[in-house]
């Protein structure tokens, strides 16, 4: 066979395109004697040979491999992609929020506020219209939790009473 064959079976070899018949072709040929071009090629397909040839001779080549295969594993902490793609997607929606709604409180509330009352008295006197106003609603608010207070002090008594009851009534048995 002429080197110009070689060479195109060699270009369908590299491309995974021979077929078993082309190959065995391939290493007879580079059995034998081969053009100096070719030498690293001829290497190559020898070395496949070779390694054809090995046969296994421990009985426990499976153990050995499996020792070996444990012996290489990585020592991190192997860590599911799918996992780590969904904790990276919930933390961009939580910071896109944030950032959302950081920008519609910025717009809600200007940092520049304008006066409202030009005269200090007048704004002084307002200002106590609003304390006022806060000071009665705080004070009708203490009124009602004393009505609770009430309440509360009442069922506990009565709490207390068939607590107390029941306790003589094991006493007695």
């Amino acid at each position: 066979m002429d080197s110009k064959q070689i060479e195109q079976l060699l270009e369908k070899y590299w491309n995974c395109e021979t077929s078993l018949e082309e190959e065995r072709t391939l290493r007879d040929y580079f059995r034998g004697q081969v053009p100096e071009n070719l030498s690293e090629v001829a290497t190559l397909f020898q070395y496949f040979e070779s390694q054809q040839q090995k046969e296994i001779s421990s009985p426990d080549f499976d153990a050995q491999v499996k020792q070996q295969i444990r012996k290489h594993r990585p020592k991190g902490k192997v860590v599911n992609l799918a996992f780590a793609l969904r904790i990276a997607a919930g933390l961009l929606v939580v910071v896109a929020a944030t950032y959302f709604v950081r920008e519609e409180i910025r717009k809600s509330y200007p940092t520049d506020v304008a006066d409202t009352y030009s005269d200090p008295q007048l704004a002084l006197e307002e200002t106590k219209k609003a304390l006022l106003m806060l000071s009665k609603g705080f004070n009708k608010a203490q009124k009602e939790a004393g009505k609770l207070k009430v309440f509360n002090e009442a069922e506990q008594k009565i709490q207390g009473k068939v607590l107390d009851s029941e306790s003589e009534t094991e006493g007695q048995i």
